[in-house]
């Protein structure tokens, strides 16, 4: 389908995209690479009057570390995290979900910070953000934000993002010692939505137990989810094989899949158990490495 009438502003300034949705009210959408919202105005689920083109502000696509955090810039695509050799090093869970984003020709112009103000739960990046415990920096007409993401994500497509917000950074705490993520989905194809994705990030002391875990769950909630059962099994644990079965069970138990054109829930609920055990295990590869 064809998207409703709209009117395009391109904002050169994060001060002028701000100023320009304040002026034109809650009927004004930001757009970055487009990838989230273009779909849904082609199907008339969302009809802004006004597009606000946020894609070539400067300053706002970097990659680096600084002091305790790993800190990504909300305009940087997918495609420059895929290559960034920072990220290959140190966040290989970073790829992991990078690699099974769309396609190239997506990934060359979405935007992480895009990915997330979306709130949509059925995009990866979200559940990784909670498996890591970032912060989102956001500015907006009343001066600049964090936000805590397990505070960001309030329901379905809604966010802690005021109407002119814009999401300008991701604040990771910078990777340690013995840390290590795993990212997979389940999808009927090639660039479609996840079926069902896991999220696995754990920290270990020398002796290799557990000081800090974030499980993230993709598409199988109204919200990207936490699985807080689970972290709480393994927080202060070796963390054995009878302790990831059990945590993998938890997962199906805990997450909230609707049956739909992608699978019914006894099905998806398995794959949750499934994805959950094999990516602790791969973060645990990683960890120890």
């Amino acid at each position: 389908m064809i998207p409703a009438n709209f009117n395009y502003h391109k904002a050169t300034s994060v001060k002028e995209a701000i100023a320009l949705s304040s002026e034109l009210g809650e009927e004004a959408k930001y757009m970055s690479g487009g990838h989230s919202l273009l779909p849904m105005m082609k199907l008339r689920f969302a009809t802004p009057e006004h597009i606000i083109d946020i894609s070539k502000i400067d300053g706002l696509s970097y990659i680096k570390e600084d002091g305790d955090m790993l800190k990504i810039g909300a305009l940087t695509t997918q495609t420059e995290m895929e290559h960034n050799a920072l990220l290959k090093e140190s966040y290989p869970i970073l790829g992991d979900a990078i690699w099974l984003t769309a396609d190239p020709s997506v990934r060359n112009v979405g935007t992480i910070g895009g990915n997330i103000a979306h709130g949509d739960a059925a995009n990866d990046q979200p559940a990784l953000m909670l498996a890591m415990r970032a912060t989102v920096v956001a500015e907006g007409s009343d001066g600049t934000k964090s936000i805590p993401i397990d505070e960001f994500f309030h329901g379905f497509y809604m966010t802690a993002l005021e109407p002119s917000d814009i999401l300008t950074e991701i604040q990771i705490p910078k990777a340690k010692k013995n840390s290590g993520g795993a990212y997979h989905k389940v999808e009927r194809k090639v660039g479609d939505y996840a079926t069902a994705g896991v999220a696995v990030y754990v920290e270990l002391d020398d002796n290799g137990v557990c000081q800090q875990v974030g499980i993230g769950l993709t598409n199988v909630s109204a919200v990207p989810m936490r699985l807080e059962r689970g972290e709480e099994v393994l927080r202060g644990q070796k963390i054995t094989d009878e302790l990831i079965e059990q945590v993998g069970q938890i997962a199906s138990e805990d997450c909230e899949p609707e049956s739909d054109l992608r699978g019914s829930e006894a099905y998806k609920r398995s794959i949750v158990n499934t994805i959950t055990k094999r990516m602790l295990n791969k973060a645990l590869e990683r960890a120890r490495q």
